[in-house]
């Protein structure tokens, strides 16, 4: 695990904090190998059934990759071939909530779109800038300000390279909700809270299932979704919950 990536479970919530508050949170190799190692011991344990990703300090969620650290790469295509921390969360398969504290630019915003849900404290800030220093992102920047925000928001971010603030990001539907930076992880931890109460196997089936509807075709995401409930329907966790419903009790959800 890299020294400036933070790695901890408790009550069935694993936080991933990015620490390199001097640096604006920016992403190193190194941070970025620790950071897939994380998401795999995530999605091997059964003791997790949430992730939160967070920067370390108020300033900034992320400011991307590193810049410094890209003319490491021998060639452009080693570039295009390295271990990608985008990449990492979306192969998450638990529920992933972003607390975005500051600056999310970038890859930093990428990131933060590889997450499912994406709570903003009222001093974060978005931004695309790669386009000012000559380039464009390659983390799904495009495609997930597209499916995010709408193309013509998402060129106004695109092709200017300029930040919006917490508001204008949650009026575009970038994000769920706004807090005071004071409260930000205290409401993530609540929403994650929430999750991990709820049956695990049926929260991954849901993750599943929402990208499936976003991706397939409308009939055949439909479809899918009937298979995934049949799959969750046989679970001991759902008959568990229908008894629970039947006894008028809170469900005790065990993975099984």
């Amino acid at each position: 695990m890299s020294a400036n990536l933070r790695f901890d479970i408790a009550d069935h919530v694993a936080t991933i904090t990015l620490d390199r508050p001097e640096k604006l949170n920016a992403m190193t190799p190194d941070m970025a190998a620790a950071l897939v190692d994380a998401v795999a011991t995530c999605n091997a344990s059964n003791e997790v059934r949430v992730v939160i990703v967070t920067g370390a300090g108020e300033k900034a969620f992320s400011a991307g990759s590193d810049i410094s650290t890209l003319d490491a790469y021998a060639t452009p295509w080693d570039f295009r071939n390295r271990q990608d921390y985008c990449d990492a969360l979306r192969a998450c398969r638990k529920p992933v909530i972003a607390a975005v504290n500051g600056y999310a630019l970038g890859g930093g915003l990428e990131t933060a779109m590889a997450c499912d849900i994406r709570i903003a404290s009222a001093n974060a800030r978005f931004a695309a800038p790669e386009i000012k220093l000559g380039w464009i992102g390659g983390g799904g920047m495009a495609v997930g300000l597209a499916h995010s925000i709408g193309m013509s928001n998402a060129a106004l971010l695109l092709y200017t390279g300029e930040m919006v603030d917490a508001a204008q990001a949650c009026a575009w539907g970038l994000v769920s909700e706004v807090t005071p930076p004071e409260g930000l992880l205290s409401r993530v931890r609540e929403i994650a809270a929430q999750i991990a109460a709820r049956a695990p196997i049926a929260a991954e089936t849901a993750k599943l299932n929402l990208r499936a509807a976003h991706q397939m075709p409308y009939d055949k995401a439909i479809e899918y979704e009937r298979d995934l409930q049949a799959i969750c329907f046989a679970t001991a966790d759902a008959a568990e919950g229908r008894a629970a419903f039947a006894e008028r009790r809170t469900p005790d959800f065990q993975r099984r």
